[in-house]
Parts: C-alpha cells; structure tokens; sequence
C-alpha cells in the first residue's frame, strides 16, 4: 500500500523535475521551471504556449481600451491589493476628495469581485457612477471585462456627448481641411495627415478596482494608464517580496491604513526597502483614507500628466520573455531520449 499511496516516498527526489527542493530545509519551489508555474497535467512548453496565447489576446483588446480612453480624454489606474486593504474605502474618500478639490474632475469606477455589487453600492452612493463587474470563479478582472464595462458608464456617454457638441462648435469656425495648414479662428494654424481630433473635453478619471488578489491581476493589462498596488500596513512589511510580479508591475505603492501604525509593529521603512528591491522606480505615498492624512498627495499623483505608461511595454516584454522560455522549453524536451 506504501508504494499505491506514495508514503514510501522519502522526498529526497521530487517526481517532477522542474521544482527545486531546498538541500537543508526541503521547501519547495514549483515555480523554478521555465514557466514559473506548475499545471497538474501540463508540461512547461504547454503552459508557457497557453500564457502567451491568452496573454497576446488580452493585449489587444487592452490596447483598444487604452485608445477609446485617450479619445474620451479618460485616464484610467488599476487598483490592485488583497482582500482587506482599503481600496473601496480609499476610492470613496477621494471620489469625496475630489469634488471639493477639484470639482471639473468626472470620476467613474469598474468594480471587480467574484460575486456581490457591495463595493459598486458603495461607490454609486458617492453619487460617483460605478459598474460592478462579477467574475464568478475567475481571480482578476481582464481588458474585454473592462471594455464591456466602460462602454455602460455614463462617463462614456457624456465624454461621447462633450465631443460632439465639440465638434459641432468648431465646425461653425473653420473647415476641416486634411494634409495641408488651416487656421481655426485662433492665434495659430494647425496641420492634419487624416483625422481631426478635438481634446477638449472635460479630463475625467477611471478607476478600476481590481479583484482582491496579490498573484493574477499582475500580467493582466486591462489599458489603464497605471497598476496602482494598496498595502494596508495591518498586512505586514513583507508583501513586496511574497508577491513580487504584483509590486513589480506597480507604478505607485500606497500604504494605506497609516493611522493605525503606533497600535502595530509595522516598519514602514523596510517595507519600502523591500518594494524599491523589486521594483526600483516604484513610487511610493503613505495614506490614510480614513483621516485624510497623505490625500492631497495622491490627488496630485493621480491629476499629473507626466507620468509614464509602462504597462503595454511591459506586458510585451513579457510576451517576448515568454516566447524565449517556450523556445527553450521546446529544445529541452527535443533533447531527452524518447521513453520505450
């Protein structure tokens, strides 16, 4: 029976060779092979060939999103964290925020959870409009999600409506001349190849909240501008290096809950130390959502706009990385004897 159940095993060889057993502590590692993850079932080569498949297709759709905000002048942040970390509580306190600082900001919000419109209630009582998105079994919200969910908001339709009544004022000025300069009625000429585009509209920002996990949201490009990832400091300093494809994704690290600190052991310094070792550009704010503490800082971080885009860049290097990995995946199956 020791043989039929496996307890004969003494552990000393793993059945599957890409996990690394640690020599002292025998701690396991199922991520040590070329894909960085272990399928039962699955070889390597498949799961890499899969990733970049579903992976490839998101990109486009997430690149359609990101062109449909910029014409609606829509700048849309990935909320990212783990359940319990503030985002729905700190997305209301700067909805709140926002209207009294900066009141021709619209502001909309895509909620993601596995079941329940809780978070979307609380963000449509804001008077904030907000769609909850359902994801049933699914861990993480992904770009065709989103492109639905946009297209219901009434921020879509009103930056569709802004447009056009746009369009329809500069019409009365000036003709719309292509290839060539015109002037508009202004103090300066304008030069068009084939489109004529309007960009004054009122600037809006999306939030998406993402489904509460630490581990899938990280290679999902969903077109936003930026991963924002929230870290209540009630979580414990060491979430960047647990979770460090999520950190290293992240353009702005917040850490939130920072009223809470003298009733914790949380040193916040070596948790930054921690995420800049994962990711040495990551910007990072201390925020209380709660009182307030830190909240013009992010408003400001959210309303600049000299902030890089890196995601689309980094989803393809991705891709790219993982087109490697499939390759030499491939030659490391070539190369072992054929079994009798």
């Amino acid at each position: 029976m020791c043989v039929v159940c496996g307890c004969s095993n003494t552990g000393a060889t793993p059945s599957d060779p890409n996990v690394a057993v640690h020599p002292t502590t025998g701690d396991l590692h199922f991520g040590a092979g070329a894909a960085k993850v272990s399928v039962p079932g699955m070889s390597q080569a498949r799961a890499i060939k899969l990733e970049t498949d579903v992976l490839g297709a998101n990109n486009a759709i997430a690149a359609q999103n990101r062109a449909h905000f910029a014409s609606h002048d829509v700048t849309a942040y990935n909320l990212v964290s783990s359940p319990g970390s503030g985002k729905t509580t700190l997305l209301c306190a700067t909805i709140e925020a926002l209207k009294q600082r900066h009141p021709g900001v619209a502001v909309a919000v895509i909620e993601g959870d596995q079941q329940t419109s809780f978070d979307a209630d609380r963000i449509r009582a804001t008077g904030a409009p907000a769609i909850q998105i359902n994801t049933g079994k699914g861990c993480h919200l992904d770009a065709p999600m989103v492109a639905e969910a946009f297209s219901r908001l009434d921020l879509h339709a009103t930056q569709h409506h802004a447009h056009d009544e746009t369009h329809d004022d500069h019409s009365h000025d000036h003709d719309h001349g292509h290839a060539h300069g015109h002037r508009h009625g202004h103090a300066h000429d304008h030069d068009h190849a084939h489109s004529h585009s309007h960009t004054h509209t009122t600037p809006s920002i999306l939030f998406i909240e993402n489904v509460g996990n630490l581990v899938c949201p990280a290679l999902w490009d969903l077109g936003e501008k930026a991963k924002v990832a929230i870290l209540s400091v009630t979580e414990g300093e060491d979430k960047p290096l647990k979770y460090p494809d999520m950190f290293a994704a992240a353009q702005l690290m917040i850490l939130n809950k920072i009223d809470l600190l003298p009733h914790l052991s949380f040193d916040v310094e070596r948790c930054k130390a921690y995420a800049r070792r994962i990711n040495p550009g990551i910007n990072i704010l201390e925020l209380s959502a709660t009182t307030g503490q830190g909240m013009g800082a992010w408003l400001d971080w959210l309303l600049a706009k000299d902030q890089d885009h890196p995601s689309a860049d980094a989803l393809q290097a991705r891709i790219s990385q993982l087109e490697v990995e499939l390759a030499q995946a491939k030659a490391q199956i070539s190369a072992q004897p054929a079994k009798a």
